[in-house]
């Protein structure tokens, strides 16, 4: 990438545990330019959220960021003082969670909560940070904003809150917005809604976009480009159009072959066979070995992470017209 910026380079998070020290996410590298977005694809445990987590400095203890460079318009988060974070966290920096109770406080009406939100980042009056929160929520498709400005999140249904949680999250276009499957309990006519939304902040505002995901169809409609984890791991990293129309690596060619619109009506869905591993208890050398049908001796070593036919991978067995080599 030409001008990137965000820069995750060899990104190592660990955890604490009662077996010791559990390495989540390692050696993850990925770049961002303004305006662009990103999807980040992977099953449940595979890592995503965590590095999205990492990214904001949100890590708690025995969590820890152990190594790396997180390099946000050429300065690196991670050598920054818990001060600096929190001026940029909410403001040039936002994140989106899954659950939308990480967001809203139960006790506060909608309209203080978003007002404070303002207020703590910019020195305007009262009445102008109501009139932006209200276009906020008017923004997400919440209907009637100004009246819904005086309720308390428990007066929202789950979607309705999350479309709250969403409009906070923009209140202040921020350079970078970390996605965490915020439209999961949306249903399709709203997602599609909040999906244009944030296409039109990255595309106009230059707001460049993290979107954490395990549904490739979503990615395929939304992202330029496309990074698909596996045990905390980028296994494969390029163009979205190149990653999907002609998967390499054999995990993401599984998840693509067990998408519904790629198995004929009728027939029972295709899948990869096994489970996931737990992060703990991480086989030897490549971590989805045990699930491939083409592993060999040579995947007991962690392939490097080389570049194949237009994008980033890491596997001695790329796949290739369906076949792996």
């Amino acid at each position: 990438m030409s001008n990137p910026m965000l820069e995750v380079r060899n990104l190592r998070t660990e955890f604490g545990s009662e077996a010791g020290r559990v390495t989540v996410i390692n050696d993850v590298s990925f770049s961002l330019e303004r305006g662009k977005i990103l999807g980040l694809v992977g099953e449940s445990g595979s890592g995503k959220s965590v590095t999205g987590f990492s990214i904001m400095g949100l890590i708690d203890p025995p969590g820890e960021v152990t190594g790396g460079e997180i390099l946000f318009n050429g300065q690196d988060l991670r050598q920054l003082p818990e001060h600096q974070m929190r001026s940029l966290r909410g403001n040039r920096i936002a994140m989106i969670f899954q659950d939308p109770a990480m967001t809203l406080n139960p006790v506060l009406r909608i309209d203080t909560q978003m007002i404070e939100t303002i207020l703590a980042h910019e020195t305007v009056s009262k009445s102008v940070a109501r009139d932006r929160a209200r276009d906020a929520l008017g923004m997400v498709g919440i209907p009637s904003p100004e009246e819904r400005l005086h309720a308390y999140p428990h007066q929202f249904s789950g979607g309705m809150r999350q479309r709250v949680a969403i409009a906070i999250a923009l209140l202040h276009s921020p350079d970078l917005l970390i996605a965490d499957e915020p439209t999961t309990a949306l249903d399709v006519t709203i997602q599609a809604q909040i999906l244009a939304v944030v296409q039109r902040l990255a595309r106009e505002r230059g707001t460049g976009l993290i979107w954490i995901t395990h549904d490739l169809s979503v990615v395929a409609g939304l992202a330029d480009h496309v990074a698909v984890m596996y045990a905390g791991r980028i296994v494969e990293y390029g163009d979205v159009g190149t990653v999907i129309n002609r998967p390499r690596h054999p995990y993401t060619n599984g998840l693509i072959g067990s998408l519904p619109s790629n198995n004929q009506r009728g027939t029972r869905l295709r899948q990869i066979a096994g489970s996931t591993p737990a992060i703990a208890q991480l086989p030897q050398g490549c971590a989805f070995h045990p699930r491939c049908t083409q592993a060999s001796d040579a995947c007991l070593i962690m392939p490097p992470q080389t570049e194949y036919d237009g994008r980033r991978l890491r596997c001695f067995h790329p796949v290739t017209n369906g076949k792996a080599t």
